[in-house]
C-alpha cells in the first residue's frame, strides 16, 4: 500500500448541510452558525453549510439564508451549499455563496424516487442553475448520485457515470462528486471508477464522498486518494445517511477519516484535536450517540494510565525474576 509522503489532501465538510438535513430535531440556528464558526477554524477547504431547496422539503434548514448570511467566513474556506433549482440559485447568490453545489443521480430509478424527475428532466433543470451561477462568476460542482451502485437497479454502467459527467463539463463545471450515496462501493470499483473519471477529464477537480453503510467508507476512501483523487467529502461524527438505505449509518465520520490518513503520512491540514472537540459539541446538539470512533477513542497514540496497583504489579515481578535467579545460582 502506498504511504501518503507529505502528499495534500483537501477536505469538505458536508454535516452541517448533508448530517443535520438527516436530523429529526431542529438544530437552532445560532448553534448551526457557531458550529460553522468553529469548522471554519479547523482547517476545511470547503464547507457545505445549507440547501436552497424548499423548506417545505426540507425543514430541517429552512433557515438557510440567515445561516448564510450570519456566519464569519473564514478566507481560504469556501462556504458551499445545495442548488436545487434556479430559485434555489437566486437565493444563494443573494446569499452570497461561494459555489453553487448541484445533485443528481446516475441512476433513473434513484433519480426518480429523489428527485421526482427523470435524469433528462434533470439535467435540463440544473443547465439553467448551471448558467445562472456562470452568468454571476459562481463555480459550480455537481454530486454525481449512486455513482457507485443504486439500491433498486443494482450495479450502475462505468459509461453511463462517465457519459454523465461529459454532458455536465460540457457545461462548464467547475468539479464532479463522485457520490457513494448508499455506500454500495468496494475498494476495486472505486479504484477502477476514480482512475477513469480523472484520465478522461483531467481539468475537473473531483471529490470523493463515501458513506459507511457497509463499514467500508475508509477502506473506499483510501483507494480513491491512491487513484489520484485530492478532494474528499466527509461528515464531522459519521451524521448523515440517505432514505434509501435504510438502517444504514452516514457519511465517513471527518475525525476517522483524517485520523486514518494523517497516520498514512498524508497532509490534510485538519487540527484533528479540534475535530475530535467539535464532535463533542455537536453530540450535544444533536442529543444522540455519534458513529464516529476516533471521538471516543482518541488518536492512535493517545496514553492511558495503568492500573492503580501497576507499581505493586511490577514489584512482585522484579521479586519473581530475583528469585529464579537465585535458584539458578
Amino acid at each position: 500500500m502506498d504511504t501518503g509522503n507529505g502528499t495534500r489532501l483537501l477536505i469538505n465538510e458536508v454535516a452541517t448541510r448533508d448530517g443535520f438535513q438527516m436530523e429529526s430535531r431542529f438544530i437552532p440556528t445560532d448553534d448551526k452558525i457557531a458550529m460553522i464558526d468553529c469548522l471554519s477554524s479547523l482547517g476545511y477547504a470547503k464547507i457545505e453549510v445549507t440547501s436552497f431547496t424548499s423548506a417545505k422539503a426540507i425543514p430541517a434548514l429552512r433557515d438557510g439564508e440567515e445561516v448564510m448570511g450570519r456566519i464569519a467566513r473564514r478566507p481560504g474556506v469556501v462556504y458551499t451549499a445545495l442548488v436545487p433549482n434556479l430559485r434555489g440559485g437566486e437565493r444563494a447568490l443573494d446569499s452570497r455563496v461561494d459555489e453553487f453545489n448541484v445533485v443528481m443521480s446516475a441512476s433513473e430509478t434513484h433519480n426518480l424516487a429523489n428527485l421526482r424527475m427523470t435524469r433528462a428532466q434533470s439535467l435540463a433543470q440544473l443547465a439553467e442553475v448551471i448558467a445562472l451561477a456562470r452568468q454571476a462568476a459562481v463555480p459550480v460542482n455537481v454530486s454525481l448520485s449512486c455513482v457507485f451502485g443504486c439500491p433498486m437497479e443494482g450495479e450502475v454502467p462505468l459509461d453511463g457515470v462517465l457519459g454523465w459527467i461529459e454532458r455536465f463539463a460540457g457545461q462548464g463545471v467547475n468539479g464532479i462528486t463522485l457520490c457513494d450515496t448508499t455506500g454500495m462501493a468496494y475498494p476495486t470499483q472505486v479504484q477502477q471508477v476514480c482512475a477513469s473519471a480523472l484520465a478522461r477529464f483531467p481539468a475537473l477537480d473531483f471529490t470523493a464522498h463515501f458513506h459507511n453503510t457497509r463499514a467500508m467508507g475508509l477502506v473506499n476512501t483510501v483507494a480513491a486518494v491512491e487513484s489520484g483523487v485530492r478532494r474528499l467529502d466527509m461528515s464531522l461524527g459519521g451524521i448523515g445517511g440517505c432514505p434509501y438505505a435504510p438502517g444504514a449509518t452516514g457519511n465517513v465520520a471527518t475525525e476517522d477519516v483524517v485520523h486514518m490518513l494523517q497516520c498514512m503520512g498524508y497532509d490534510t491540514g485538519m487540527d484533528l484535536d479540534g475535530l475530535v472537540g467539535a464532535a463533542a459539541r455537536l453530540e450535544a446538539l444533536v442529543q444522540h450517540a455519534l458513529p464516529a470512533q476516533v471521538s471516543r477513542a482518541g488518536h492512535r497514540l493517545t496514553r492511558h494510565a495503568p492500573p492503580a496497583d501497576f507499581a505493586e504489579i511490577a514489584l512482585r515481578a522484579k521479586a519473581r525474576d530475583q528469585g529464579t535467579k537465585e535458584l539458578q545460582t
